[in-house]
């Protein structure tokens, strides 16, 4: 299901940005989203590592 809102979310940034003529902006803000995903990803992991000792 977040996958799926992720999906959304891009699609609007993608509409608002070419409205705005600003790809640039949308191609950075897209990497900072998946970095801080993936930055969630892994907290989640140590977490659950964690809570398993």
């Amino acid at each position: 299901m977040n996958n799926f809102l992720y999906a959304i979310y891009a699609v609007i940034l993608a509409a608002l940005s070419i409205f705005t003529g600003e790809i640039v902006t949308f191609v950075m803000l897209g990497f900072i989203l998946i970095s801080l995903q993936n930055i969630h990803s892994t907290l989640k992991d140590i977490l659950k590592a964690k809570s398993e000792d």
